[in-house]
């Protein structure tokens, strides 16, 4: 793969520190929910980060797959991801699941659903968690 741009960021503290982007762009506090031991703090964590990552990624393949098609996708369209995260089944850690829900006024179902299927294929966070964890994809 050729790669054509590297993000880069630090954490600092784990679940209950800082982090943020070597450009300085992105700079938050991170805090433990209480689901998991934490106190619930201000700060975010990292399922709240991929969420948004992944949703902004998946919108972008969306978009990506529409415009090969000539299809439109309305300012307004918008991903929704539900990242959950709990004890594996077998016992040797932690696992995630990424839900993630569509939606693109105005647009026919089937239409929608097919442009879900061919961003499944193009966006890399899916391609990346493809058989990883338990995803799924929906559309509104």
């Amino acid at each position: 793969m050729k790669t054509l741009y590297h993000g880069r960021g630090h954490a600092t503290g784990g679940r209950t520190g800082h982090a943020e982007t070597s450009d300085g762009r992105l700079k938050v506090d991170l805090s433990t929910p209480k689901e998991l031991g934490g106190d619930g703090g201000q700060g975010t964590n990292p399922e709240q980060l991929f969420a948004i990552g992944y949703s902004a990624c998946f919108l972008g393949a969306l978009k990506f797959v529409a415009n090969q098609a000539k299809v439109k996708i309305p300012e307004d369209a918008k991903v929704n991801a539900e990242i959950g995260i709990g004890p594996r089944d077998d016992g040797t850690g932690f696992g995630i699941t990424a839900h993630l829900t569509v939606t693109i006024p105005g647009m026919d179902r089937a239409q929608a659903e097919d442009l879900v299927r061919k961003a499944e294929i193009v966006c890399p966070y899916a391609h990346a968690t493809r058989g990883n964890i338990d995803s799924r994809f929906a559309v509104a």
